[in-house]
């Protein structure tokens, strides 16, 4: 892992602190809501100019291990982490929202830096990038109606124009990058690849300015986010040994397992968290639960992959 990479939880507290301190200013905490959505319109423009959708068909060179990571990521994982939201945050539905947010949307970045680290399939997973990423595009507005749509109220025009706005933008304006600037346009070239490689920036920069917006509602109620952690680690929990289950039964090898389950345990956070803050201005809980998601997620993909070699050396290849 780079620095950054290692140091990506670190940042995220910090420009959290940044944003709580930014907010008790009244200036800030009246405008850094109009600074959300362009930031994370710059860094999922960054995260599309990395995606190899030239590799759609290499994926299903292998299609075990293909249709049944798109089966746990966009069947399975939908319905558990709705059932989670029943179980532990009945009583607080933004929260079960921003639980389900989180859980639908698969990884299409780091999850490759853990398949790497618990010596994985890495040609495999990156393969499988551009699937996770279109399908979550495609269907997270769909996943929005059918599980949240009981819970809170939301406005299907309103939502299609967030991730139209926030999504198909940013995802063309980076195909059009890719096809049209060469690197004899240096100056562009280079501005393009600090964009990519810098993604993390604008991350921060968005929730930095998102809590200096909303930042009272987490001090003022600090007990809720509590409350995100045990379905959170009960998902990463139940999804690592159904990875294991079903690669022993698909006999898989060991570098097919580790991929599947990299893929099926990442999340892919700020595409989540784009769509929440564009469509659910109103109810800046949903957001503030997704944030919660990397800080979790960071240390638990460490434990897994060092999880999948012990298991590697203890039991051999599958």
């Amino acid at each position: 892992m780079s620095r950054t990479e290692k140091l990506q939880t670190v940042l995220v507290i910090t420009a959290i602190f940044i944003g709580l301190a930014l907010g008790q200013i009244s200036w800030f905490s009246e405008n850094a809501v109009h600074l959300i959505v362009p930031a994370l319109m710059v860094m999922l423009y960054g995260v599309f100019l990395n995606i190899p959708f030239n590799r759609l068909a290499n994926a299903f060179q292998n299609y075990k291990v293909t249709g049944l990571s798109l089966v746990i990521n966009f069947l399975w994982t939908p319905v558990f982490a709705w059932g989670l939201g029943a179980i532990f945050l009945r009583d607080t539905p933004d929260l079960w929202v921003g639980l389900i947010m989180l859980m639908v949307t698969p990884c299409t970045d780091w999850y490759l830096i853990f398949t790497s680290l618990a010596q994985g399939d890495v040609a495999l997973a990156t393969a499988l990038l551009p699937w996770n990423l279109l399908l979550q595009v495609i269907l997270l507005p769909v996943y929005l109606l059918i599980f949240t749509g009981s819970l809170i109220d939301i406005d299907a025009a309103i939502l299609l124009e967030s991730v139209v706005l926030v999504l198909v933008v940013p995802m063309l304006l980076a195909f059009i990058s890719k096809r049209l600037i060469q690197p004899q346009n240096r100056i562009l070239h280079r501005l393009i690849l600090k964009i990519a490689a810098n993604q993390w920036l604008f991350l921060c920069v968005a929730i930095a300015a998102m809590f200096a917006s909303q930042g009272e509602i987490l001090i003022e109620q600090p007990e809720l986010l509590l409350k995100m952690l045990l379905p959170v680690l009960i998902f990463f929990v139940i999804n690592f040994w159904l990875g294991q289950i079903i690669g022993r039964l698909a006999h898989f090898s060991y570098e097919e397992v580790a991929c599947f389950n990299c893929t099926t345990l990442a999340r892919n956070s700020p595409i989540a968290l784009a769509i929440a803050t564009s469509t659910f201005g109103e109810r800046p809980l949903i957001a503030l639960a997704l944030v919660i998601g990397p800080l979790i997620e960071l240390p638990v993909m460490v434990l897994v992959s060092q999880s999948l070699l012990r298991l590697r050396h203890q039991k051999g290849r599958f």
